[in-house]
């Protein structure tokens, strides 16, 4: 007699987030030490290589079962799909009805499947190419006929931080000029940078990017009107100062011809590039200046790079998906509210920065696509500093405090050679200062992970409690064999796909910035009452009304 299945109990069949809660449940407790004498081999089993990069995240409080655990739920949310999507002429940014389309940015000149997307690009690339030879050259000049030797880029935000991010660390590949150029930038409304640089500017040598993708944002406008009025009253108000002053990187050529650009310095972004994604296109002037044309294009080709391996890499072995992945598991499910992105090398001074804006204003979103309220934290608070410095400031919080902190260290493997200086013996010992970076880095980490096992037993039995550490925060060390054009673009591009993975995890748009537009438009509001001309304040509320009288009566007086 046959038996009916019917009647045998069904094992329950658990989603990839109910996996991953019961293994948090299961997992919370469990120490990093614990996890490194179970798998002995942790290293080699959680540790991913792309060329010249090494992305080891052994450090990280995960195991097989919740690495499966998150792929699975990556392939659940079809992240695959949703990669192809990215890589698409699809409107992805559903609330802008637009494209994204940076990728675009980087593509080959000779790309097969998007020709004409590639020669759209390549035009404009062309023409900045142009541009920097010729500043290189020393045949681009001013309205009196003077050499340009100083470069001011003007913008805020997107326009501002990733060109200064990148030109900042990529000095060390400085070309050579016909004549020493500076390249400096200029991004606060307060006009603050801009009156201490004008002090040492020269006008009839100095050269002002007007860089805005709407050409309307007020911060980079009234920047740009003040070195308006300050080359006029040195020059004199003919179009010829304009005209060989100013550069513009914009959506909207009508708007930069009526400022006074000339169409020859214009140069074309269009609405499918976000502007916290922009400083591959011709925002990235700057950075063309600093590394020149051929190490721009290596750059781009780094990050051209990470692309392809995003779009074609299995998810276990796929650098952002992992680093994705590995933060959903730390924000959602260990409950880790801020991510600290710790550089041990001083040229990535401004790369924290660069990333606060690029996943905290992409993913720093409470509503889903759906319309509906999402049910857990999106993205960490990103923040951090260059690791030796930061080491002498809020170590002591990662080490001993009482939050719980995931990190990023991130170091190139070489550093100087005798090629970087007159005397080799200066290389040498800079050399060595190098290695004592790369040693600090290594044991920041560890200590970090395993706490009190590091020290040496014998004196750990007579340590108060005030010099010992509990370790278990988890982090992640990403290695480069060098920092260099093509390494650093592919280093932007593993965050940025980071970002979009975390996106697709979260169900959120990570492409349009609302919350930044709505504090603008209220601005705007606020201003014509400050500068008298209007006086209706009923509108407002108490704590506004108090503080418009306060300065009007400061201000009056």
């Amino acid at each position: 007699m046959k038996k009916n299945i019917e009647h045998f109990p069904r094992k329950a069949v658990l989603t990839p987030q109910q996996k991953l809660a019961q293994l948090m449940d299961q997992h919370e407790a469990v120490h990093l030490n614990e996890l490194f004498e179970m798998e002995q081999d942790r290293f080699t089993k959680y540790c991913v290589g792309c060329d010249d990069l090494v992305f080891d995240f052994s450090k990280q409080r995960i195991n097989a079962s919740i690495l499966d655990a998150l792929v699975e739920l990556a392939e659940e949310k079809q992240l695959k799909q949703w990669i192809d999507t990215l890589f698409s002429k699809n409107k992805i940014n559903y609330t802008e009805q637009r494209e994204a389309m940076h990728w675009a940015l980087r593509l080959p000149e000779n790309d097969k499947t998007y020709p004409e997307l590639a020669a759209q690009v390549g035009e404009q690339l062309d023409r900045m190419y142009d541009l920097v030879n010729k500043i290189h050259a020393g045949q681009y000049r001013g309205a009196t006929g003077e050499v340009i030797q100083d470069v001011v880029n003007i913008g805020v935000g997107g326009s501002d931080l990733g060109p200064l991010m990148v030109s900042h660390a990529l000095s060390d590949f400085k070309v050579k000029t016909a004549k020493p150029l500076n390249i400096r930038f200029v991004s606060t409304m307060d006009g603050s940078q801009l009156s201490d640089m004008l002090h040492q500017l020269r006008p009839e040598t100095t050269l002002f990017i007007v860089s805005s993708k709407s050409f309307g944002t007020i911060d980079t406008l009234s920047n740009a009107h003040t070195a308006r009025k300050w080359l006029e009253k040195a020059l004199g108000r003919e179009k010829a100062v304009l005209n060989s002053h100013f550069i513009g990187v914009s959506t909207k050529s009508e708007k930069m011809t009526e400022w006074g650009i000339h169409p020859d310095k214009q140069l074309l972004l269009w609405d499918w590039v976000g502007g916290r994604y922009s400083l591959w296109s011709c925002i990235g002037l700057p950075i063309a200046l600093t590394i020149g044309v051929e190490g721009f294009k290596a750059f781009l080709d780094g990050a051209h790079n990470i692309d392809q391996h995003f779009q074609t890499t299995e998810f276990s072995q796929n650098l952002p998906v992992l680093m994705g992945l590995i933060g959903v598991w730390n924000t959602n499910y260990l409950k880790l509210n801020t991510h600290a992105v710790l550089p041990y090398d001083g040229r990535l001074k401004y790369f924290t920065s660069y990333l606060q804006q690029l996943e905290m204003e992409s993913n720093g979103k409470s509503t889903q696509r759906n319309g509906h309220k999402v049910e857990h934290n999106t993205c960490p608070i990103v923040w951090g500093e260059v690791g030796p410095n930061a080491q002498h400031a809020f170590y002591q919080l990662l080490h001993q405090g009482t939050h719980s902190v995931s990190c990023d260290f991130i170091a190139p493997i070489k550093r100087y050679n005798a090629n970087h200086f007159t005397y080799a013996k200066t290389a040498d010992t800079l050399i060595d200062q190098h290695l004592l970076a790369l040693s600090n880095c290594l044991a920041q980490s560890r200590l970090l992970a395993f706490g009190n096992q590091v020290l040496n037993p014998e004196e750990l039995e007579q340590l108060p409690a005030y010099k010992q550490y509990e370790g278990n925060q988890p982090s992640t060390t990403m290695l480069l064999k060098e920092l260099s054009p093509r390494t650093m673009g592919k280093l932007i591009a593993l965050y940025e796909h980071k970002v979009f993975v975390q996106s697709v995890i979260w169900d959120i748009n990570p492409f349009d910035q609302w919350g930044v537009e709505k504090g603008k438009e209220i601005a705007n509001e606020l201003l014509p009452i400050l500068n008298g001309q209007t006086a209706e304040v009923t509108h407002l509320d108490a704590s506004t009304q108090g503080l418009i009288e306060f300065l009007l009566e400061k201000t009056d007086g």
